[in-house]
């Protein structure tokens, strides 16, 4: 196991379907004055939002609201948000819904008393806040499974003026202060929303995991969580009503996405940042855009990965090695990936999801090129995976 890190995450997590009883107990902590985040309505229309409203007013709050907040977070929404944090001195954001509601909420904590332009400095430049700057105290009440955001310290905002979607993971200050994991709440979503998630799950595992040719734990970890993700998807997407797989999911998508497993790797975030601008030039929720651009991406990867891909095949899909070549028994393995994929049913190709040959070249100027695991990616090698993933 190679490289040198530290290791630190402050979330504490409330885990069950009682957990949403311990809310009452972390407001103790905070301010009269709460923030409560959440979108489009589905909240109260299945009954969440009267049960967190309720659990604030016997805790004497003032609760401020800020309803609306989108699949892909804008720039327009984040300044609405900041605009209604200063005006109500505001105490703590309440984070209530997805991956989105809680990456948005993590936004607005770190803009609320930065002086300057947040968007250029927090986004633009992927800069932290300055030493000493107040950040306002995040707390999640998590609908749905994914983006692991309840435990980590990233954001995605979209500047939708030029369809340029922004990624920025802040340090550990901006880590929410508590999140609370109700497994029953995420069978509120609709089921286009549990697949995504799914995806987004197995995709982030995958990112850290295809990257160093080392032998390091944090890869033991990541092939027990994507069997674990594999197994569990199948029974949801057959009952989604199945307690005990979207508890499962729920679980695997926290420890995909709290850092842990990225310690000591090098990771590879490019089919993140592919899917970001897929995302923000169709609409389409993010983990469909990660599955549309997948294959195309992990096939180039294996070339220079052989060995990851090799165990990937053997240590997450059973496929044996035996009388077969290196490279036909990575082909094999993402070709179960593929058929997985199909199986839960994903897109896996950009086309489905709105994209036309005419944004090839725009998708591919708004994708940020991070250094890779296997590959290097030059704008040119983006545009050929979209034409392959089209």
């Amino acid at each position: 196991m190679q490289g040198n890190f530290s290791y630190y995450n402050p979330t504490k997590l409330y885990f069950g379907d009682e957990s949403l009883n311990f809310l009452k107990d972390e407001l103790k902590g905070y301010g009269p004055v709460v923030m409560l985040n959440y979108g489009s309505g589905s909240v109260k229309r299945n009954g969440i939002y009267d049960q967190v409203v309720a659990i604030l007013r016997e805790a004497g709050k003032t609760v401020v609201e800020n309803p609306g907040v989108m699949t892909n977070p804008t720039l327009e929404k984040l300044n609405e948000g900041v605009k209604i944090a200063r005006e109500n001195d505001v105490d703590l954001i309440l984070a209530l819904g997805g991956g989105s509601v809680c990456d948005y909420s993590k936004a607005v904590a770190a803009s609320v008393f930065y002086e300057g332009d947040y968007w250029d400095k927090f986004w633009l430049r992927q800069e932290n806040p300055p030493e000493g700057q107040k950040l306002l105290p995040v707390g999640c009440v998590l609908t749905m499974a994914g983006t692991g955001s309840e435990m980590n310290a990233g954001t995605v905002i979209t500047d939708a003026s030029i369809n340029l979607k922004m990624g920025h993971v802040f340090d550990s200050r901006l880590m929410p202060k508590f999140s609370i994991l109700n497994p029953k709440f995420t069978m509120t979503v609709p089921e286009n929303q549990m697949k995504a998630g799914i995806y987004d799950i197995m995709n982030h595992i995958m990112e850290q995991y295809f990257s160093d040719f080392d032998d390091n734990t944090s890869d033991y970890l990541s092939e027990g969580l994507m069997r674990s993700v594999i197994h569990s998807s199948r029974i949801a997407v057959k009952n989604p009503q199945d307690y005990e797989a979207r508890s499962n999911i729920m679980w695997t998508a926290t420890w995909a996405l709290n850092t842990l497993v990225g310690k000591g790797k090098q990771q590879d975030w490019m089919v993140h940042m592919i899917g970001h601008s897929v995302g923000a030039w169709t609409h389409a929720p993010h983990g469909y855009a990660l599955a549309s651009v997948s294959m195309a991406y992990y096939r180039r990867a294996m070339k220079n990965g052989l060995p990851k891909f090799v165990r990937f095949a053997k240590n997450v899909w059973n496929i044996s090695g035996e009388g077969v070549s290196d490279e036909q028994t990575a082909e094999k393995g993402l070709e179960a990936l593929k058929q997985w994929m199909l199986e839960i049913g994903l897109p896996l190709t950009i086309s489905e999801l709105g994209a036309t040959d005419d944004m090839i070249a725009g998708i591919t100027e708004t994708t940020v090129v991070y250094p890779a695991g296997y590959l290097n990616l030059t704008k040119e090698d983006i545009t050929e995976i979209l034409k392959e993933s089209m």
